[in-house]
């Protein structure tokens, strides 16, 4: 799908509805590829789409409550703050300012945040 900028900085990327719930999709950015999350609930979040242990992509992992989890080793990810959870609690994943509008997602690819 085409990108459309807005006035606001943020990029349209997809309609909600691309996006199947407990599941994700992949944006390509400058600053790589970036995962774009909806949870059961609607809620939407974007991450860079490396596990900060392998490099994994975790748009392939499963998505459970407001987590996912890394295919590659079960690492859970937080998806609201990128990090790791358990042992891994020190790891994380860069994340991206992401809203919904209209039902459109729309992503601010400027620059990852640190996590939260």
């Amino acid at each position: 799908m085409d990108a459309i900028m807005t006035d606001t900085g943020f990029v349209d990327v997809a309609a909600l509805d691309d996006i199947p719930r407990r599941g994700a999709r992949t944006v390509a950015t400058a600053h790589g590829d970036v995962a774009i999350f909806r949870t059961g609930d609607d809620a939407v979040f974007a991450l860079h789409d490396s596990c900060p242990h392998r490099g994994g992509k975790i748009s392939h992992g499963i998505v459970h409550g407001h987590g996912v989890t890394c295919p590659l080793h079960n690492w859970v990810i937080a998806l609201a703050s990128g990090r790791a959870e358990g042992e891994a609690a020190a790891s994380c994943v860069p994340r991206f300012p992401v809203r919904v509008a209209e039902g459109r997602v729309l992503l601010d690819v400027s620059a990852p945040l640190a996590p939260a």
